[in-house]
């Protein structure tokens, strides 16, 4: 057991350090901002960039810097944003994540209350109208954009209705009832595209696992439908769903740059597309390694969950 704790860790560090080296290395090679111009503004002599850039370590070999930026993290030093504000990574990165994880994890929830039981719905019902209906309706979600359906939301529930605001963020920790009315809208655009694929990907494990003989003995027996549903399909059918469920949150932590775009909010997404526009691979580094590791441990934790959905799977491995 043991063995196999330290090969799981081992492998995830593996993970870590391939992404970071990765996407270091491409930005490295694609053309961009020079953060001495960002710094410094237009205008100034060329030997002050260049000065700059020495200052920086932006004339050493990629390797150089990768190395010097690896050996920071190992002591818990994510280094210097390099263009402004000026200052740690880290600081920018704290106040960031907490945006992109609430917007990730509100959005996931609604997709889960909704999703859940219209795909019990849905399965209890294969093949009839309301089956249809539901299925319709979730290929129609698919169908439109997270930016169409964020503007659709802005249109009713901003500009008609006015039951929201349009942009800005307060901190939960400052003003919850604030901070609930900045987050809903564009957690519900994310929740939407996520609704749909869980209610059509647990609908589909569902009726696999309603054709299951202990689940025709237990309908022979008299059981209530809500209690085979719950009890005895629901636990065996949600493999899928928590695979896809815990793949959604590594990715929309760093990838509602959509989203919060549309709603100006300061999240991780446009933390990267910024800094990567600039060059400013410090910031673009600890960025990815953040996100890389809140997917990996998500996915660590999905491992985990199965010997609990199915007893089965925990004594394959025992």
């Amino acid at each position: 057991m043991l063995r196999q704790f330290v090969m799981r860790v081992l492998e995830l560090l593996a993970v870590l350090l391939l992404v970071s080296f990765g996407v270091s290395w491409i930005l490295s090679r694609t053309p961009g901002g020079d953060p001495a111009i960002a710094v410094l503004g237009e205008g100034r002599a060329p030997e002050e960039y260049e000065a700059l850039r020495e200052e920086m370590g932006l004339n050493d070999p990629f390797l150089t810097r990768y190395f010097d930026w690896l050996g920071g993290i190992l002591h818990g030093d994510f280094g210097m944003s390099l263009t402004p504000p000026v200052m740690p990574v880290w600081d920018r990165l704290w106040a960031a994540i907490p945006v992109s994880l609430e917007l990730a994890g509100l959005g996931l929830l609604l997709a889960l209350v909704f999703s859940v039981p219209l795909a019990m719905w849905a399965a209890y019902n294969e093949g009839g109208r309301i089956d249809r209906t539901i299925g319709a309706m979730t290929f129609g979600l698919l169908s439109i954009p997270s930016f169409l359906a964020g503007l659709i939301l802005i249109s009713v529930a901003v500009n008609s209705l006015g039951w929201f605001p349009r942009t800005g963020w307060v901190r939960i920790t400052d003003d919850f009832l604030g901070n609930l009315s900045h987050v809903f809208l564009p957690a519900l655009t994310i929740a939407l595209m996520e609704l749909a694929m869980f209610t059509r990907i647990l609908r589909n494990d569902l009726v696999t696992t309603l054709h299951e003989d202990y689940i025709l003995a237990a309908r022979a027996k008299g059981m209530p439908p809500v209690r085979i549903m719950f009890s005895d399909a629901l636990r065996p059918s949600s493999f899928s769903l928590v695979t896809i469920l815990g793949l959604s949150i590594g990715r929309l932590v760093g990838s509602t740059v959509i989203v919060e775009y549309l709603f100006a909010l300061p999240g991780m997404g446009g933390l990267i597309v910024q800094a990567a526009n600039q060059k400013n691979l410090p910031m673009v580094q600890g960025a990815v390694l953040l996100v890389a590791t809140i997917y990996v441990i998500t996915s660590a934790l999905i491992d985990l969950s199965y010997g609990y959905l199915d007893p089965r799977t925990r004594r394959a491995r025992a």
